[in-house]
């Protein structure tokens, strides 16, 4: 028989489920790479940059509704979406308990619809320049940003950022700009060739100088190759 002058009761308190998704792009003509954020239209932080994110509705599972919202605000379909982490700190929202799922997308900038963003008061932001951000959204991104770097390290991810031909500078920039720091031109180039994803073309870009820079387009059957199986490259 219970003692119901020592029993505990928990009072049942609800909890709602979010996505998040840290949206990278890269810029070919600033050769920046970049992240989708838009100004929130309700309180809690109503007018603050927040990542693009939404509850997850009954009928959706949760990369369910990370594709959605990557659609809803880009207008693309089938990219490249991958599960980040899931965060649970009890005080991450002011207002209610709130389980985010963080997702992060890869996204060509030249095929996304710019009225969308425009429609969401939306922008792209540097990722060595995020501004101010809701709750816990700064970690996400940089949480995002290192699973970028070890996932670019073990496989060909880096490529769904640039568009069906470009440069070797532009591949070099790329990879600059993931890891955040210095590489040796040379000796990336050494090792980016050795894995045979390169199908040089006998076209040339010459917006930079007067003998331009070859373009190259990735080798279908090696990328998915290597995909599967994966690599590991240090960039030095």
């Amino acid at each position: 028989m219970t003692d119901e002058s020592t029993s505990t009761y928990i009072v049942a308190q609800p909890i709602l489920v979010a996505v998040d998704n840290v949206i990278f792009g890269f810029d070919t003509e600033e050769e920046k790479l970049k992240v989708l954020l838009f100004k929130r239209k309700i309180e809690p932080f109503a007018g603050q940059w927040s990542l693009v994110g939404s509850f997850i509705q009954p009928n959706e599972s949760a990369v369910i509704a990370a594709s959605r919202i990557l659609t809803d605000f880009t207008g693309l379909k089938s990219v490249y979406l991958e599960q980040l982490h899931t965060y649970t700190a009890i005080d991450r929202d002011p207002e209610d308990r709130v389980i985010s799922i963080a997702y992060y997308s890869l996204i060509q900038l030249q095929k996304y619809r710019k009225d969308l963003v425009a429609t969401h008061d939306a922008g792209w932001f540097e990722v060595n320049d995020i501004p101010d951000v809701v709750v816990d959204h700064h970690q996400i991104i940089s949480d995002a940003l290192v699973k970028l770097q070890d996932n670019a390290r073990r496989k060909p991810v880096g490529f769904n950022l640039l568009p069906s031909k470009f440069t070797l500078p532009q591949l070099f920039k790329l990879y600059q700009e993931i890891y955040q720091k210095e590489i040796d031109d040379r000796n990336f180039r050494k090792k980016i060739l050795a894995t045979g994803l390169l199908e040089k073309l006998d076209t040339k870009d010459k917006t930079a100088s007067k003998k331009g820079a070859f373009h190259y387009q990735f080798n279908k059957t090696k990328y998915q190759e290597l995909e599967t199986e994966g690599y590991d490259i240090l960039f030095h």
